[in-house]
């Protein structure tokens, strides 16, 4: 089970030799890979009552970007979205950034997709929110012609490339493609057309307790949903999450244990909203978590 660590977004700040340091002592210690959040608006709470996840006053940095600079600052980290909110966003944009991003990295980028749960980022996106459901199998097809093919023609439902490609490609053809959630119909889609499913991904806390439904219960509707379309559940990946203020160290390797146990392929320790007060208290919390759990 590779391990990796969620990147603060809300609490790293922008200081970019610190967001380095982060990202270095993540790869430096052995983590897997890296995790980020995707949030392009946050929405002011002042007339929305009852808003339930992130607002204006919460720190996202955009991931791609992100990405670009951190390709340079490590070597060997994996660099995963978990998740890009793909249907509010152009499809050939997204094929680009992500292929550019795999070239810059050498082929270490994991793409981690959602539906997202926030109505105002579409409309300020100029995308429809009610149809993104129907949109992301479409947008998948896309991605993955455009990171396989030079020249691509597609004429979909909502896409229409005529003779077209990417330049430059990415390393991994194609990238890999994660879809994080926890509906049955994300279990459908996944079993589909992904390569893996991340847990928390899409809802819209992912620091809820309790979460609506276990992660045994969740693996178990995943794997039913892989068996129906005829497909081996061991080639599809379980990205878990797990947060640091969840107990100590016995409490961090029995949860390692049982999402081991379910036959986990990947797992993140979350230490935002731990009331870790600066840089270094997060490194030296997931320093922890990796001396407790890696061995």
């Amino acid at each position: 089970m590779r391990l990796g660590v969620v990147f603060p977004q809300t609490e790293i700040g922008d200081d970019p030799h610190v967001i380095r340091d982060f990202a270095q002592a993540v790869e430096g210690m052995g983590f897997n890979h890296l995790l980020v959040y995707d949030h392009v608006l946050g929405a002011d709470t002042t007339n929305r009552s009852g808003w339930l996840g992130y607002d204006q006053h919460d720190r996202f940095h955009e991931p791609f970007v992100l990405f670009g600079y951190l390709a340079a600052c490590t070597t060997r980290l994996e660099l995963t979205t978990g998740i890009i909110i793909l249907p509010q966003r152009q499809t050939a944009l997204v094929a680009k950034q992500a292929a550019q991003v795999d070239a810059l990295s050498g082929g270490r980028l994991r793409l981690g997709i959602g539906l997202g749960w926030n109505s105002v980022e579409y409309e300020a996106l100029g995308m429809d929110f009610h149809n993104r459901g129907a949109r992301v199998a479409e947008q998948i097809a896309v991605l993955r012609a455009l990171w396989t093919k030079e020249v691509v023609t597609f004429r979909g439902r909502w896409h229409t490339i005529v003779e077209a490609g990417l330049n430059p490609m990415p390393v991994q053809r194609p990238i890999p493609i994660w879809m994080g959630g926890a509906a049955d119909s994300i279990f459908r889609r996944v079993a589909k057309m992904a390569d893996g499913w991340i847990y928390g991904g899409g809802l819209p806390n992912p620091f809820m307790r309790p979460q609506p439904r276990s992660p045994r219960e969740l693996v178990e509707s995943l794997r039913r949903e892989v068996k129906a379309v005829g497909r081996d559940p061991a080639t599809v990946g379980i990205e878990g999450r797990m947060p640091i203020d969840r107990g100590g160290p016995d409490e961090w390797r029995r949860m390692a244990d049982e999402w081991r146990n379910l036959g986990a392929t990947h797992l993140c320790v979350v230490t935002m909203r731990a009331g870790l007060q600066t840089p270094d208290a997060h490194i030296e919390a997931v320093r922890r978590f990796w001396d407790a759990v890696s061995g």
